[in-house]
């Protein structure tokens, strides 16, 4: 019994001893990136990197979350230029647009770390490709405040600049916890989130970004029970839920282009015009860089946006 007792002691050691390491924690910070960071990736991957100076993102969000958390960049999409705005220095250079990056011009820059998305397959199409390279991947899934808190985290911790994760992470959700805290002036609408395309325009439920802030807020979205309209845009479901709300979220760089689609594929229907939305003026055009792309550090000003709408002004 003894011998038994003993043997499971050393067992539940080892135990303890592998889960101290790296591949299973989300993150092992370092107290300077000089020290380096290991930690779990989104696609399971364990990673390894120290003090990285030559960094591609082939995300526009992802590049300004690497520089939030004060790191360096040699390469990024084109969508960190075109969509973020991100004042980015000459030298670094473009490897292409997010959904189709240029695996040569990424390997010709010789970085130390790639930042991807794991829910783009042409990201992930590139892993084995950067790995026979030599090149350290990182893969990362942000689609809620939560996720972006988190590879925040990482990244800092990579950069030993932990400061950043406060001023850029933990203060944002500060600002997010108080705003939601808030007694609401009136009862949690009803609303409908769609996104508009070239063709028309489809509905999104609370599991979306911009869905579950809306839902965090309160709000009952119509397309969370008729899952229906997340395949089509059914005029008749509308009319019959008939929401207090209709938040409308453009796609593409023309806004004037996607109120036009609007116009000429959902606005024409008689019964448009009778719902309670559309009648009370909520109807409303929602601003892309806040609800289409990723806010990051200004998340919180993404749920202030929403709430003054809802409920007014604080």
């Amino acid at each position: 019994m003894k011998m038994k007792t003993m043997v499971y002691a050393g067992m539940l050691l080892v135990i303890l001893n592998i889960l101290s390491g790296c591949g299973v924690r989300t993150s092992k910070p370092a107290a300077t990136a000089a020290e380096g960071c290991c930690f779990t990736d989104a696609l399971g991957q364990e990673v390894a990197v120290k003090n990285p100076e030559n960094a591609v993102a082939l995300m526009g969000s992802f590049a300004e979350i690497w520089l939030e958390a004060g790191g360096r960049l040699t390469g990024v999409t084109d969508d960190a230029f075109e969509e973020r705005g991100l004042d980015l220095s000459e030298e670094i250079v473009s490897v292409g647009k997010y959904n189709s990056p240029n695996a040569e011009k990424i390997i010709a820059l010789n970085p130390d770390l790639v930042i991807l998305s794991s829910e783009t397959r042409e990201h992930t199409a590139l892993k084995e490709v950067l790995k026979q390279a030599g090149i350290t991947t990182a893969y990362f899934k942000v689609t809620y405040f939560e996720d972006y808190l988190s590879m925040l985290k990482i990244c800092t911790e990579i950069t030993g600049r932990n400061e950043l994760y406060q001023e850029h992470g933990l203060a944002v959700k500060e600002e997010i916890e108080e705003i939601l805290s808030r007694p609401k002036t009136q009862e949690p609408p009803s609303v409908l989130l769609l996104i508009t395309y070239s063709g028309g325009a489809v509905a999104q439920n609370s599991k979306t970004m911009t869905g579950k802030m809306l839902n965090d807020l309160g709000c009952k979205n119509i397309a969370d029970e008729n899952q229906s309209l997340l395949k089509e845009f059914n005029m008749e479901s509308i009319v019959k839920e008939d929401p207090d709300y209709i938040f409308v979220i453009p796609m593409g760089n023309d806004n004037e282009l996607a109120v036009k689609n609007l116009k000429e594929s959902i606005e024409k229907n008689p019964a448009w015009n009778g719902l309670t939305a559309v009648k009370n003026d909520r109807y409303i055009l929602l601003p892309k860089e806040k609800f289409l792309y990723k806010p990051n550090g200004k998340w919180g000003e993404s749920y202030q946006y929403l709430w003054e709408i809802l409920y007014g002004k604080k």
